[in-house]
């Protein structure tokens, strides 16, 4: 179910692992009229699934340079805490990340601390990291090494914790021993980077930076550091988010300046939103001999987005969107980059967060915030067809721009910076 160095779940870290695929394959989307349990979580970010039944919610503290976060186990319907942690200190703030590691531990990344938590959710381990700056999250490499690294970029319009400074002019990745927390290795990068990391599925690390695609992997002779292509061509084309890696390479969405800045309520505004001549939002796709091939979402000026597509690898099909402009959309995919995509359908949709996708259900998790109302919403999507099956607003009054998760009973968890929702048939 779960990728090497991950705890056997359907869900054991954002994204469903390294490669952030999203995809789960065990259970069901939820069914039949769609209800909602929700209560306040402030700062939550991401649920994930260990053992059967257990569900585990990493929240934090909001702005400042002085954030902790914390982490739940909560009851998988009621969503009540059974364990809490401690506070745990970050230092400067920025969503972390949380992963149930084949040790049995969960590990939390968050400002500039690694945790280590059982599944009581008491602490075992810590270290804090050597930069002063926020650590956007973990990957787990298939021998068990978390894997982590500080964010920033050279964007003029940032907020002030993702300057660069001018001693680390780019992104540093840390390498940690599971279980102590030993530095395996630091690795410095030749360009900042505000994207979380991918992997693909082994040891080998996926960087999107501020310009260029990078892969790193540790070797006897020291760490190999490879520009896998240049992605950044066009006057005001801003920097890429997350990757998802495939067989067929690396997909992400770029034009990801000014995100930070998002109100909470509504659609994001891009950098360029009233330059008409200024580039639309891209999917951009790069395969693993260099080729690149943006696809613009829907072609309109001041595009922006934080978060990656999502790759349906057994249909072929990729799934991009645009905050700025409230657009989702589809695409039919081959092996050849050159070839190009071939669009599948387009919708009208105010989507912020990452996807989830039941492989064999072919069922999308979507956002859809409405500012009318002021509450964000759920719709599930027939990722074919991008027909709707189902709609429910969570009750938060701010656009969700985090990581959703599959739940163990048909069911699925919805997170915001105020609100962690359950999401499911009625009575179940």
């Amino acid at each position: 179910m779960s990728e090497p160095g991950y705890w056997h779940s359907p869900w054991p870290a954002e994204d469903a692992g390294p490669r952030r695929l999203a995809t789960t394959r065990t259970g069901h989307p939820p069914r039949g009229p769609l209800e909602v349990t929700a209560r306040t979580a402030l700062g939550g970010t991401m649920c994930v699934l260990r053992d059967e039944g257990e569900v585990f919610l990493l929240t934090h503290t909001l702005g400042g340079s002085d954030t902790t976060s914390r982490v739940e186990r909560i009851d998988a319907r009621t969503l009540e805490p059974i364990d809490i942690s401690d506070d745990l200190p970050g230092g400067p703030f920025w969503p972390g990340g949380m992963a149930a590691h084949a040790d049995g531990s969960l590990y939390v990344t968050y400002g500039r601390w690694c945790h280590r938590l059982g599944p009581d959710c008491s602490v075992l381990a810590r270290r804090e990291l050597p930069r002063e700056r926020p650590y956007n999250s973990l990957v787990v490499l298939s021998d068990g090494t978390l894997v982590m690294k500080d964010i920033g970029s050279r964007q003029e319009r940032v907020g002030g914790i993702l300057r660069q400074p001018d001693e680390h002019p780019g992104a540093g990745l840390v390498f940690l021993a599971p279980g102590t927390l030993e530095v395996i290795a630091l690795v410095d990068l030749p360009e900042p980077s505000i994207a979380r990391l991918g992997t693909d599925g082994g040891d080998t690390v996926v960087v999107v930076g501020d310009e260029s695609v990078w892969t790193v992997r540790l070797a006897d002779g020291g760490p190999e550091i490879e520009e896998l292509a240049r992605y950044r061509t066009l006057d005001g084309q801003t920097y890429g988010w997350d990757p998802v890696v495939t067989p067929d390479g690396v997909w992400f969405l770029d034009n990801g300046a000014g995100s930070e800045d998002m109100a909470g309520r509504g659609h994001f505004t891009g950098l360029h939103t009233d330059d008409p001549a200024a580039p639309p939002l891209h999917l951009v796709r790069v395969g693993w001999s260099g080729e690149v091939l943006p696809t613009p979402v829907c072609g309109r000026p001041g595009g922006i987005v934080a978060n990656p597509p999502i790759v349906d690898t057994d249909r072929r099909i990729a799934v991009g969107y645009d905050s700025g402009n409230g657009a989702l959309a589809a695409w039919r995919y081959d092996g050849d980059v050159a070839a190009g995509l071939t669009p599948l359908w387009q919708r009208a949709q105010g989507h912020g967060s990452h996807l989830v996708l039941w492989a064999d259900d072919g069922v999308l998790l979507t956002g859809d915030f409405d500012a009318a109302k002021g509450t964000d919403g759920v719709v599930l999507l027939d990722i074919e067809e991008g027909e709707e099956l189902g709609r429910v607003a969570t009750g938060s009054p701010v656009q969700s721009v985090l990581f959703p998760a599959p739940g163990w009973h048909d069911d699925a968890y919805v997170v915001s910076f105020t609100t962690v929702a359950r999401v499911h048939g009625r009575g179940a």
